[in-house]
């Protein structure tokens, strides 16, 4: 799985000759064809901040379940998802019972200047007040995963051959989401039913996903079509990177959008806990996604508005 899910250095694309460029390019874009994943480092974002914010969201997660509901929220909404909230696997039409997991979730700080679009897509963060700390740490990281998304998109636009901007003109006000996973052990989730995951099998929706993670036995797999499921590569100065469904409908399918699933608790090791922070890239809200044509695209999809395509597929993993 190493091999087809590599390890690039982000420096070398922003402080590279053209040569080492365009090698980085290349391989960018044959990784993004089979798995579509990469691990990035050379990214620059502290890990002190990373650990901050885990030693946060953690002590929000072991509060009463009768304080965390105070900032109970629906799913694409900003606050504390519960237990039972999601069911991942739904989104690619496969019947799981609930993800084992709490998420705290948060989005775009900025307001729309459209009232319709405002009225879907923008409420204040929640920031609980048991943990005062979370907010500062959060917004400062979310500064890093928003440049750091454009610089991906800029290299992405670059590995298939088109201008630097391609992407990131469809930025200017994305409404990206971010994600705190709290996988708690056994002893707070009881045992996995048939066919439960910490998160189940699915693809991510938007552009690109960030994903800062912990290693575990029950962490995080990847399929490929030769390989099945494999567990993911695992880096701790990286960011696994992956390719959302609409990053790859606008790609014609010439990069998959990566399958992935995060599995239950061990039976070896029951009361192994794992946070992880998951940024979502999205677009501008009414960003209309047409696939490239070939020679870069394979499939030509029909155009669709990135934020009805979002919508629907919320709406898929919300457990009633």
């Amino acid at each position: 799985m190493a091999g087809v899910i590599p390890t690039i250095d982000l420096r070398i694309w922003t402080e590279g000759d053209a040569m080492r460029r365009a090698v980085l390019a290349r391989t960018v874009d044959q990784a993004l064809q089979s798995a579509g994943f990469l691990l990035v480092t050379g990214h620059g974002v502290d890990p002190a901040l990373r650990a901050g914010i885990r030693s946060a969201a953690r002590e929000f997660f072991l509060l009463p379940a009768e304080v965390k509901q105070r900032y109970a929220a629906r799913v694409g909404g900003r606050g504390w998802l519960g237990p039972g909230t999601e069911a991942n696997g739904y989104a690619e039409g496969t019947e799981t019972p609930p993800d084992l997991k709490e998420s705290l979730t948060f989005a775009t700080a900025e307001p729309f200047e459209d009232p319709v679009v405002n009225a879907e897509w923008y409420a204040p963060n929640v920031w609980p007040a048991e943990v005062p700390a979370l907010r500062g740490l959060c917004e400062e990281y979310l500064g890093r995963m928003v440049a750091l998304e454009k610089e991906l998109l800029a290299l992405l636009a670059c590995a298939l051959g088109l201008g630097a901007d391609f992407f990131t003109r469809h930025m200017d006000h994305p409404t990206y989401g971010f994600n705190i996973n709290w996988y708690p052990g056994t002893e707070v989730v009881g045992a996995p039913r048939p066919g439960q995951f910490r998160i189940g099998p699915h693809t991510d929706f938007g552009t690109v996903t960030i994903l800062d993670r912990q290693a575990g036995k029950g962490g995080l797999q990847v399929y490929t079509d030769a390989d099945g499921w494999q567990d993911a590569p695992y880096d701790p100065a990286a960011f696994t990177v992956n390719i959302g469904d609409l990053l790859a409908r606008w790609t014609g399918d010439r990069w998959r959008s990566g399958r992935h699933r995060v599995l239950p608790p061990p039976v070896d090791a029951p009361a192994e806990e794992l946070i992880s922070l998951v940024y979502f890239g999205e677009c501008t809200p009414g960003t209309l996604v047409e696939s490239l044509p070939a020679p870069v695209g394979r499939v030509a999809y029909p155009p669709v508005d990135s934020h009805v395509y979002l919508r629907e597929k919320l709406d898929s993993i919300t457990v009633e």
